[in-house]
């Protein structure tokens, strides 16, 4: 045990971050009812959320009636009014940050403002480590490094009116301000990771990629942090412009990752050949917020029911995500601080309480290529 760890500070820490997780899924409809009340106290500082007449809802009923469930093309318009500098159109507080997503809507990069109680609910994303850690008493984890394979937090800017907007990844985004409030240290920095720029060639990456390498080469990783397939380049990299693998050169107990589904099934065999004989945990999550992570060694991620408030649509119509029954698949529709009803375009199905995974986009292929996958895994739809 490293002597810089104080071992019960530690405890205290996670603690404080877990508990209140723990304790929203004990009660899921007390805890999302909280979450409701705090989130319609903020859209009824809002232009939008006062057109809606916000500040006259006394129930979930109400919060459904008069605030529609919309995707992100329908809250554009008032995306650019933000954007635009009209804060208060849509937020009740300034941006601390705009995130543009890796995919596209229609052809265009949908843009996310990240305000300041937005990001702090980012921090939940550390629940994975944080848990494992706890559990099996793995405090020297943080003695460690955390690989850095995050996407540029500052690409570029836009124009909008009279602005330029700074825009990022929002991984990148989030790694920058959960350095600020966790313990753990992430190599290379995501200010260094942004001096390289936002470039999405080979090239780029593997400029990226480099830079990884020679930050962390000689440091004690103990832990890797961001999207699957970032994970399994930034491998086949080292492979291919150092003749090793991560699992040749660090001690990685370990990954947390996220982006696609699938991570603790399908493309576990890839990442256990590329990282060895990692813990691997899964992160649930898009531009647009960090909605839960693996609590176990059950294949699947547990809600945030304390941060966020979550809707499914399903064959049976609208319900609570915790209300859908083992085997059921709804589109998901999640409340956030700053948007009401947003259907997020994921398609969610649920195992036993409080176990969920998110089996790919909201399309009529997903569930044949879920079931497809699963066999091949020789998984067959089990935790």
């Amino acid at each position: 045990m490293s002597a810089e760890i104080d071992i019960e500070s530690t405890q205290q820490m996670l603690i404080g971050l877990l508990q209140p997780w723990n304790n929203s899924l004990l009660d899921p409809p007390s805890a999302q009812n909280e979450v409701l009340q705090k989130l319609v106290t903020d859209f009824s500082k809002t232009v939008y959320g006062k057109q809606k007449g916000a500040d006259q809802l006394d129930n979930i009923n109400d919060f459904r009636r008069v605030f529609p469930i919309a995707t992100y093309e329908e809250y554009r318009p008032w995306i650019k009014k933000v954007m635009s500098g009209d804060t208060g159109q849509l937020l009740c507080e300034e941006p601390a940050g705009w995130a543009i997503t890796r995919g596209t809507t229609k052809g265009e990069s949908k843009f996310i403002p990240m305000t300041p109680t937005d990001m702090r609910l980012r921090i939940s994303a550390g629940r994975a480590v944080m848990n494992y850690i706890a559990d099996h008493e793995k405090f020297e984890i943080f003695s460690g490094a955390n690989l850095n394979l995050n996407f540029p937090s500052n690409v570029g800017t836009i124009s909008a009116g009279e602005q330029e907007i700074e825009y990022g990844y929002s991984s990148g985004i989030y790694t920058k301000f959960v350095s600020k409030f966790t313990p753990i240290r992430s190599v290379p920095s995501q200010e260094e990771i942004d001096v390289l720029g936002g470039g999405k060639s080979i090239e780029d990456w593997e400029r990226r990629f480099e830079l990884a390498y020679q930050k962390c080469k000689d440091e004690h990783v103990t832990l890797v942090g961001g999207v699957l397939p970032t994970a399994q380049r930034f491998a086949r990299y080292l492979r291919k412009a150092h003749k090793v693998y991560p699992k040749d050169i660090w001690d990685i107990q370990i990954v947390t990752l996220g982006s696609v589904p699938g991570i603790n099934t399908r493309y576990q065999p890839s990442l256990n050949a590329l990282y060895g004989d990692v813990v691997i945990r899964e992160i649930y999550g898009a531009t647009e917020g960090m909605f839960g992570q693996q609590r176990d060694a059950k294949r699947a991620w547990v809600p945030n029911y304390d941060l966020f408030f979550f809707e499914v649509e399903t064959r049976s119509g609208i319900k609570m995500m915790y209300e859908m029954e083992p085997g059921e698949m709804g589109s998901l529709i999640v409340s956030t601080p700053i948007f009401p009803r947003y259907r997020i375009g994921d398609l969610i199905r649920a195992f036993e309480p409080p176990y969920f995974r998110c089996i790919g986009r909201d399309r009529r292929s997903t569930m044949f290529r879920y079931v497809w996958d699963e066999v091949l895994s020789l998984n067959f739809d089990q935790l």
